[in-house]
């Protein structure tokens, strides 16, 4: 959510943002939410005046009292009342635009960086650099699924049977790995300095609306029934909710924390064979990083992010590259956002194991996230960011693709194997 003096002041640049973003119908809520805040402001206004009305009103009736005057007590009795009964109205009248205003806000997109590039979808983003040789197997690769079940690594039937489409069990050597990759990602951010928790799954709607836009929450999100509980779709929502209505001290930031968590999304559409399988699926583990911050360090902490998911790939000796996302691939909330894609040798392209985000203080403004500022005494709004540090599902994928040997086996990087225990292989089973 953009600050409302910014808008006031520069509703040109407002609406200039929501057009780069390919958000037209958006444009007449700049008109309504100016016309919002003038009706605001003049309800609290005449409140406040009102209000400090009835003070002098109530100490007159005392006064009269005393000397007698019943009749003139009487008459600013009545006075009082209608003026109470006005600010009754008023008070309705206030929280009904101030509803309305904030609805609107929270639908205005962030303002975005100078920099990304405009476009109108993920099509349009920008390849920023290459890490590692991506190299075309001298065999063919199989897919996915068929790799994992000649591993005896996977159970997707059962899964049907017990759950539905979109789920799965891991077994064996391939379960293992996929610990292994989250036990390695965590203390690889341990070891960055960031501080590991294990957050709550479920999460209720005021933290869900601070998190991300309407949109988004109505094309992710599992509600619980009959509970203001929703399952969290990646860790970071519960994450920068704990620091909703806090004032955190300047010397605390910035917080650096990485988190562990089940991840559940609805994942709606029709979706082509690579897209199947364990690539887009209804449950999910992550390792996830955040970091809450002052405004002045947040691109800093950006670069810093992006780069610590780059090197736990290449550090599993994975092909991955950069993407600057474009404009129309920006949710609401982004400043920036840049992907990490890894190297599918089946495909012989590119796809997303992760993505980082600079909010700036869109999800400060919505959550009440604020730190004191030592230099001006006032309490400011926090910057926030996020990144994917490893999704073993689809970074699965790419780890069986790309250490696939000719012989069905999987080679077991050197990284990895204290956690498999000193295994430097999995043998296909089938």
């Amino acid at each position: 959510m953009i600050d409302i003096n910014f808008l006031r002041e520069n509703p040109d640049k407002v609406r200039e943002n929501i057009r780069k973003k390919f958000q037209d119908k958006k444009l007449p809520l700049v008109d309504e939410v100016l016309e919002l805040d003038v009706k605001k402001r003049a309800l609290q206004q005449e409140g406040d005046s009102r209000r400090a009305m009835r003070n002098t009103l109530s100490k007159q009736i005392g006064m009269l009292m005393k000397e007698k005057k019943v009749a003139e007590a009487e008459e600013v009795k009545r006075q009082v009342k209608e003026n109470n009964d006005r600010i009754a109205e008023i008070e309705k009248q206030f929280a009904e635009v101030e509803a309305n205003l904030k609805k609107d806000m929270q639908a205005i997109p962030n303002i975005i960086a100078d920099d990304v590039p405009i476009g109108k979808d993920d099509s349009e983003n920008v390849q920023w650099n290459t890490y590692l040789e991506a190299k075309v197997k001298p065999f063919e690769v199989p897919y996915h699924v068929d790799i994992l079940e000649r591993l005896g690594g996977i159970d997707l039937d059962s899964a049907r049977r017990t759950s539905g489409n979109g789920f799965y069990y891991l077994t064996g050597d391939v379960a293992r790995l996929h610990s292994a990759v989250l036990t390695y990602a965590r203390d690889f951010m341990i070891n960055k300095g960031f501080t590991y928790c294990i957050p709550p799954f479920m999460i209720r709607s005021d933290v869900v609306s601070g998190v991300m836009s309407f949109e988004e929450m109505e094309g992710m999100m599992y509600k619980i029934e009959g509970e203001d509980l929703y399952l969290i779709g990646t860790s970071e929502h519960s994450m920068i909710g704990r620091f909703m209505n806090t004032v955190i001290d300047e010397d605390k930031l910035p917080l650096t924390l990485t988190s562990y968590s089940p991840c559940f999304r609805k994942e709606k559409g029709a979706h082509g064979l690579e897209e199947r399988g364990i690539y887009r699926i209804h449950q999910f583990e992550k390792q996830e990083m955040i970091v809450v911050c002052k405004p002045e360090e947040s691109d800093y902490w950006y670069e810093k992010l992006w780069s610590y998911t780059v090197e736990l790939f290449v550090s599993m000796q994975i092909p991955v590259r950069t993407l600057v996302c474009c404009s129309g691939d920006l949710a609401d909330l982004k400043y920036r956002s840049l992907d990490v894609e890894a190297w599918s040798p089946r495909q012989q392209k590119y796809f997303e194991v992760g993505s980082c985000s600079n909010l700036t203080d869109a999800q400060a403004r919505r959550l009440g996230i604020r730190y004191k500022n030592s230099a001006t005494g006032k309490n400011e709004f926090a910057h926030t960011l996020n990144n994917t540090v490893v999704a073993p599902p689809r970074m699965l994928i790419a780890f069986l693709e790309n250490h696939l040997q000719e012989d069905g086996s999987v080679f077991i990087p050197e990284v990895l194997r204290p956690y498999m225990g000193g295994k430097d292989s999995i043998k296909p089973t089938k």
